[in-house]
């Protein structure tokens, strides 16, 4: 629309869609509300021409038909009304989203102030604005943008307008023509009271409401983005200008002007049955009429999303049968008076409304009523309101941070759930609801189960997940529980005592380091046991015999070593699941279990399989992916206590002369019946141990993956007919054998990529049922004319997924083979695979429903690699983009958009959309972001980035829905596609500055990216789930709810996505966003969506993947998750970062397929670079020391069990990481030896940083010794265990232990080195004068370069540096045991300098302290006499105490005269003096276990307590001196 030199224009260009002249005048005759009220009066803006004025103020405006709903209007559920101090109990809206408002700009001429300063919002439809209107006011159609910018008002006139200083806002306002209208407000503009019959509704997702006076519209959008995820600073392309922009509605929220007395017509309703009426989302602002006459017949009745005020009584009245109302979505601030009525009542659902009170609601009238939802409402309080016959009652995802005692006072209630508050602490009142049969306390704040929770007898069912609960010990005790869910709580043991029906129990995700079950004999009746995500490093088989009922055991990661024998009691066991553990092996007992059908084992340091396990008859699926497995067992030769099925004569494996064959054999053990699913990826298999593999003739799934077969037997596939899914992936397979393809009819997935395999044979073509293919990574090479011996897919019609990438020698051929063959023709050649020579182009190209890769691998010099797979859905649910920035700069974006599995149902057979619409207008968006960028008012990247998925999110919504209204012609619903309407997708975003080394990470969802520095993985991007309490306060603000399964509205599992406008704006598309400084100790960046990222841990991933080509570090991360258990889509992209800083290209892929070293029986170091060879000449030592250990050990044996392994694997990850030598370990000791000095500082620096990050044991957080520990500026400077650290370098005496034939050292160098960590405190890194003149030539560059026969590596040297060291003198010590004092020093990193002055400083040579009440000690070849004579009375006064204590409070008590055992003047030999001694402290000893045992058995009283600690206290000098 173009606009006018005239200063007045006229109506029609305030109207965003051209209208004629002689329409707008219709409508403006028609259209009657009261106009705006200037001091409680009615102005009529006299500049308007009267041919657009209204008649008469009084007459009744027109009042169209409400069209009727569609699926097209799907709306947002938001709270309009939520004011600051509403919103103040749930989150910090700030917090969230910075508010980046900046000036204001004036006001517009469209509203006028009030009496008392408050501008109120003149009504487009009532009369035309006023006709001075600037031209750059002028706001015509806006059809390309979701948000119109504040237009730029000259600054001459801004003082004309009595609020100038307010932000100026753009709202829509549809008319009943569906016609929409913008209008400029303030944000105080506020809605004329009156009594017209026209209204200006609120319509959002399926509900509307009226807004009431006083309402502030502006406010109201403000609030709606605020949820949204927007910032007041994203209008129409970002830009702001101090102003706000706002989207347009319907895409958040949408006004409507119309008659407030209309609704749907009768006959509209399409009413069948007046038994069960559902009317929900129909408009309602009252009860239709005929349903006034069918009353006495309705049932149940659903008004939900309705904007009904209120519920005549008569109505009510009239429904004598009525049994079920729903009021759920209907905006009540408070229960109708008329529900009260209700006598027939049974359920009433007043769900997701805004009732604060139920003080008025009468609620306790309803004599029938069993069922009550008062869900997401903003309830703090509840009072006696219910009536007694309550039986369920949900008050879930309220504002209570008290539990209601009301509710303790229902003594008929069943079933109550109270999840997703803010309650500490359950009442003891609690015990009084006897008949409660299932408790749901969900994601509260509760920290323990009051005594009287023991009362609750009929409990049947306990949901306390996501607490803070440290005991279950009345929980457990309960005589009905049979299932109890207490996953993430801060429990530290399970219950000695379980109650005799309780089958179920998950309490994963706790600090728990022991599993001690019960403390007597008796077994319990636990069939399903959840303990996964623990602390567990021992499992005794005592607390395996006591559990014989169990079904189902989940183990995983733990820190378990190994499982006992009695595991082969556990003959009911059906699943078994010990992943991510450290098991060396496995019980030959497992054999045993005859009902076993699924073994999870992935994932440990495992280097046999029992040869038992070919008993197991049921076992049907297992895991042993990632351990250490170099041999496979035979068959045993007699299978015991197993049927045999007797079979024709096994096939041998047909090898080379060189390979050995199986014997063949006439009978089958049982597990090559049962058999369908053996995932063997990441061993060190090799071809002779494929022979076992031959016989599952059920096999479904085989995986092989990253092994060291190089060749497969010609008949490996004879007898395996029934496989669906093969993976070679990661051997180095040259030749895949063909003959037995044809029989493979159910082969739907092959994955050969990474191996050597130069063609593939023709007969793959005979597969039919064939979908999934990956032979990237190879050296593949095709000859068209080869078509008896190559492969062409053309053949396999059902293929949805090839992957030819990596193979870099790829030629399509078309010349005449070697065996003379004539060319075929242009045309049978294209019928046949559309290859032309050289061509790889002529591919076929990827479509909506096939996935072709063949792409390059280098991006603006930054080198790359995708792997993905489809999954079983056989569909592409993720998109991935690449795209590189010409120019100087060289920007380069790596992105990730789609979800795992399918949304839903509808779904589950179409790809997503989605996804490809965020592909394919990401980078169309993001530029234009960052064009519009305001760099004068700080804005950059991570704004650009934020406004791009807001943005494409909105614009795909346009796209979806627009398209949807024009196709459904007039009148007509739209028709939705669910897969599409209810569809989602969640994304990642790596945008990296090549010039500037910076990158910028923006994920929405569960699609996530890490960083590699130095081997250790750091996230830089945020899982979005409900579970997480910023983003439950979030979701809560929103007027959303999240379910106790953790489902936002009980539907999805993520808390922020694109799409899913359903949700809006509870699930928006805001990203996190994280900037990060590149530095050339970063090596790759994994981006990975939910199918990955759920089974592979971050830091797996990035051992995973050290030196490896990042084509092959994606191929290998993707079938690490599939062997692992994925089943969705799954994709992975590996970007190397190493061209960054280093002058070099990645060259040919790094063959990680090595060896395993002698010795090495640990999975994870398995996985790192080799450990270097033994130091010689002159070299580093270094000695570490646990502080406190001693008493750590005393005060929890089973949690410094789980620490020592913590602490071990650190080490020993960071030795092979910085180049140490592990040379022994002595207890909880380390002796390490480094080639260089530097080496081993860094290698110090890094452990005592990395230590404060260990996950240990509650149990060691809670002790003095491992406490947390802060500096005075806040940082943490002490947690878990700490360790002293000594280092001192030179030429020691290198000599190979003939027991472990590991190299060991000797001589004075060494001993110094120890003596140097004796003298350091906990968390010092002390050091010789040698070591430090190495540190300031080397690092500080302060002292000239000491020359050594080795040069100090530059990734230690950078490494330091990055650590930010800083030195503190020590000064001259004496050493113990060496006469020449050592000049030492210590060095702590930039994080933990707060260190340096909470240590206490060492003094040299303390003089002794004094000591008035005891002489000075003797000398050490001596044994003081009286100090003997003290320890006896002590012993003597024990032995009485334990005796009887009341003989210390009878008259004339005992004086426990040492003289009986040790008579006065008595000249004895030092001897005689030792074995006395001996048999004190035995006599000691023995007193010290008989208090225990009393203490232990509750026989002492507190009396008797008493008096043994007073007889103690009494000696308080012999303990001193002692």
């Amino acid at each position: 629309m173009s606009s006018s030199n005239s200063p007045y224009l006229d109506s029609e260009q305030k109207l965003r869609k051209s209208k004629s002249t002689e329409f707008l005048h219709q409508v403006h005759r028609k259209l009657s509300l009261k106009s705006l009220r200037r001091n409680g009066r009615n102005s009529i803006d006299e500049s308007v021409h009267p041919s657009l004025r209204t008649a008469s103020s009084s007459v009744v405006g027109f009042q169209p038909p409400v069209p009727k709903r569609s699926a097209y209007d799907m709306y947002l559920e938001i709270d309009m009304k939520l004011d600051d101090e509403a919103m103040a109990g749930i989150v910090d809206p700030g917090a969230l989203y910075p508010d980046t408002t900046d000036a204001s700009s004036p006001a517009s001429d469209l509203y006028s102030s009030s009496q008392y300063g408050r501008p109120i919002l003149r009504n487009p439809f009532s009369q035309p604005p006023v006709s001075r209107i600037r031209s750059l006011d002028l706001i015509g159609p806006t059809d390309r943008s979701w948000a119109v910018t504040p237009a730029q008002i000259p600054s001459l006139e801004a003082e004309e307008d009595s609020a100038g200083d307010l932000p100026r806002w753009k709202i829509r306002i549809y008319g009943p023509d569906n016609n929409d209208y913008i209008l400029r407000i303030s944000a105080d503009d506020t809605l004329p009271a009156g009594e017209e019959h026209e209204k200006l509704y609120l319509r959002e997702r399926g509900r509307e409401r009226i807004l009431s006076p006083n309402e502030r519209p502006a406010k109201i959008l403000r609030r709606c983005l605020q949820h949204a995820g927007y910032d007041e600073s994203d209008g129409d392309a970002g830009t702001g200008k101090g102003g706000v922009g706002l989207p347009g509605v319907p895409f958040l929220l949408k006004f409507v002007y119309r008659s407030q007395f209309l609704g749907p017509a009768d006959d509209d309703l399409s009413l069948n049955n007046f038994a069960y009426v559902n009317l929900i989302a129909r408009s309602l602002v009252t009860i239709p009429v005929v349903l006034h006459q069918h009353a006495d017949t309705i049932v149940s009745l659903r008004l939900s999303r309705n904007p009904l005020n209120d519920i005549p009584g008569d109505f009510i009245q009239s429904c004598t049968a009525l049994s079920e109302l729903y009021l759920s979505h209907t905006f009540l601030k408070k229960v109708p008076p008329s529900i009260r009525l209700g006598a027939t009542l049974t359920l009433l659902d007043l769900s997701s409304n805004r009732l604060a009170s139920l003080s008025d609601a009468g609620l306790d009238e309803l004599p029938r009523l069993a069922t009550l939802n008062l869900q997401n409402n903003r309830l703090e309080r509840l009072l006696d309101v219910f009536p007694p016959s309550l039986l369920n009652l949900n008050v879930s995802n309220n504002k209570f941070d008290v539990f209601p005692l009301s509710i303790t006072k229902l003594p008929n209630l069943s079933r109550l759930d109270i999840s997703f508050n803010s309650i500490r602490d359950l009442p003891q009142a609690i015990g009084r609801l006897t008949r409660l049969t299932k408790l749901v306390v969900v994601g509260n704040r509760i920290s323990g189960l009051p005594d009287e929770f023991r009362n609750l007898v009929a409990l049947d069912e306990l949901d306390c997940r996501r607490n803070q609960i440290t005991d279950l010990e009345p929980a457990c005790q309960l005589p009905g529980l049979a299932v109890l869910s207490a996953d993430h709580n801060n429990l530290h043991t399970l219950p000695r005592s379980i109650g005799p029906m309780l089958h179920g129990l998950n309490v994963s995700h706790n600090d728990i380091t022991e599993l001690v079950v019960g403390s007597s004999s008796y077994s319990f009746a636990l069939t399903c046991l959840d303990i996964s995500n623990a602390k567990i490093s021992v499992l005794s088989d005592v607390t395996v015999s006591r559990l014989p009922q169990l079904r189902t055991w989940k183990l995983d990661r733990n820190s378990l070593r190994g499982l006992p024998d009695a595991m082969g009691d556990l003959k009911w066991l059906e699943t078994l699941s010990c992943a991510d553990n450290s098991l060396s092996g496995i019980p030959e007992t497992l054999g045993k279990l005859q009902k076993l059908e699924s073994l999870d084992l992935h994932n440990n340091s495992i280097t046999e399989l029992p040869q038992s396990l070919w008993n197991c008859a049921s076992l049907s699926r297992s895991n042993f992916t990632s351990n250490l497995l170099a041999v496979l067992h035979d068959p045993p030769s007699d299978v015991e206590d197993s049927p045999t099925i007797p079979v024709a004569k096994l096939p041998s494996p047909t090898f080379a002369p060189r390979r050995p064959s199986v014997v063949p054999r006439l009978d089958l053990p049982p597990l090559a019946h049962s058999l369908e699913v053996l995932n063997l990826a990441e061993n060190s298999l090799t071809d002779e141990m494929l022979a076992p593999l031959m016989i599952f003739k059920e096999l479904r799934v085989l995986n092989l993956s990253l092994n060291d077969i190089q060749e497969l037997p010609s008949n490996f596939f004879h007898d395996l007919t029934l496989l669906e899914e093969i993976y070679l992936s990661g051997n180095r397979l040259t030749h895949f054998p063909g003959e037995d393809l044809p029989r493979l009819e159910r082969l739907s997935t092959l994955f050969l990529n990474g191996n050597h395999l130069q063609h593939l044979p023709h007969e793959l073509g005979q597969v039919n049922s064939l979908s999934l293919l990956d032979v990237g990574n190879n050296l593949l090479k095709y000859n068209i004319n080869n078509i008896d011996y190559d492969w062409n897919w053309n053949f396999n019609k059902n293929l949805v997924y090839l992957n030819l990438s990596g193979n870099k020698q790829l030629q399509i051929k078309s010349d005449m083979t070697n065996y003379g063959r004539p060319s075929v023709s242009s045309a049978d050649r294209q019928s046949f695979s559309g290859f032309s020579a050289f061509a790889p182009s002529h591919i076929p190209d990827e479509g909506d429903d096939r996935r072709i890769r063949t792409s390059s691998s280098l991006v603006n010099g930054l080198s790359y690699g995708i792997a993905d797979t489809l999954g079983k859905n056989c569909q592409p649910l993720m998109m991935d983009l690449v795209h590189e920035f010409r120019g100087l700069k060289k920007d380069t974006v790596f992105a990730m958009f789609g979800r795992s599995h399918p949304a839903n149902q509808a779904a589950a057979t179409t790809s997503n959309p989605l996804a490809k619409y965020l592909k394919d207008n990401f980078v169309r968006v993001f530029i234009s972001q960052l064009n519009a960028l305001d760099r004068q008012h700080g804005e950059g990247v991570p704004d650009a980035l934020r406004r791009s998925f807001l943005k494409l999110n909105q614009e795909h919504h346009d796209s979806l829905f627009g398209s949807l209204r024009r196709t459904s012609g007039a009148g007509g619903p739209p028709i939705v596609d669910a897969s599409q309407a209810y569809n989602g997708a969640s994304g990642v975003v790596v945008y990296i500055d090549v010039v500037d080394k910076r990158m910028y990470i923006a994920n929405a969802g569960n699609a996530l990216a890490i960083v590699s520095r130095r081997g250790t993985a750091i996230p830089v991007s945020r899982k979005h789930e409900p579970w997480d309490r910023t983003e439950t306060a979030r979701i809560r603000a929103a007027q959303g709810w999240i379910s106790p399964s953790g489902l936002v509205g009980d539907e999805l599992d993520i808390s922020r996505s694109f799409g899913f406008y359903h949700l809006l704006p509870m699930v928006n598309a805001r990203p996190d966003i994280f900037p990060y400084e590149l530095t050339s100790l970063d090596d790759i960046v994994i981006i990975a969506n939910r199918g990955h990222w759920d089974f592979v841990t971050y830091q797996t991933a990035v051992d995973l993947v050290q030196h490896t080509e990042p084509t092959a570090a994606a191929q290998k991360l993707r079938d690490v998750a599939i062997s692992y258990g994925a089943e969705g889509s799954t994709m992975v992209m590996v970007v190397s970062l190493a061209n960054l800083f280093h002058d070099r290209s990645d060259g040919a892929p790094t063959d990680r397929r090595r060896r395993r070293a002698v010795g090495v029986v640990d999975r994870i170091l398995d996985r790192l670079k080799d450990e270097v060879p033994p130091p010689v000449g002159h070299v580093a030592i270094v000695f570490t020391d646990i502080k406190g250990s001693t008493h750590l050990w005393e005060a929890t044996p089973s949690g410094m069990i789980t620490a020592i392994h913590l602490h071990n694997n650190l080490l020993r990850r960071y030795l092979r990481i910085c180049g140490g030598y592990e040379v022994r370990t002595e207890g909880d000791s380390f002796m390490c030896s480094f080639p260089t000095v530097l080496a081993a500082v860094w290698w110090c620096l890094t452990v005592q940083v990395e230590l404060l990050k260990v996950s240990w044991p509650q149990d060691i957080l809670d002790c003095p010794d491992g406490r947390e520990i802060y500096d005075v500026d806040g940082r943490l400077m002490y947690r878990g265990l700490s360790i002293r650290i000594g280092i001192h370098c030179g030429s020691p005496l290198c000599l190979t232990d003939p027991v472990t034939n590991r190299m060991d050292y000797f001589g004075i160098l060494v001993t110094r080195a120890a003596r140097i960590a004796s003298v350091a405190a906990g968390g010092q890194i002390m050091f010789s004068a040698d070591v430090l003149n190495e540190l300031n030539a080397r690092i500080f560059q302060s002292d000239p370069a000491v020359e050594y026969p080795e040069p100090q590596p530059k990734e230690a040297i950078d490494g330091i540096r990055h650590l930010g060291p800083s030195v503190f003198r020590v000064g001259e010590i004496k050493l113990k045991g060496l006469e020449v004092p050592e000049t030492l020093s210590f060095v702590l990193p930039s994080s933990l300098l707060g260190r340096s002055t909470y240590i206490e400083p060492i003094v040299v040579n303390p003089p002794p302290l004094p000591s008035p009440s005891l002489r000075s000690p003797p000398p050490s070849n001596r044994f003081e006499l009286t100090q003997v004579r003290e320890l006896a009375r002590l012993c003597v006064r024990l032995e009485i105490a334990c005796a009887d204590p009341a003989l210390y409070s009878l008259p004339g008590k005992p004086d426990a005269d040492a003289d009986i055992l040790l008579r006065a003047n008595t000249d004895l030999t030092d001897s005689e003096l030792s074995a006395l001694l001996y048999s004190l402290t035995i006599r000691i000893e023995n007193t010290e276990l008989v208090l225990r045992h009393k203490l232990n058995t509750h026989a002492l009283t507190k009396n008797a307590i008493t008096s043994v600690m007073q007889s103690i206290n009494q000696s308080c000098e012999l303990t001193e001196h002692a």
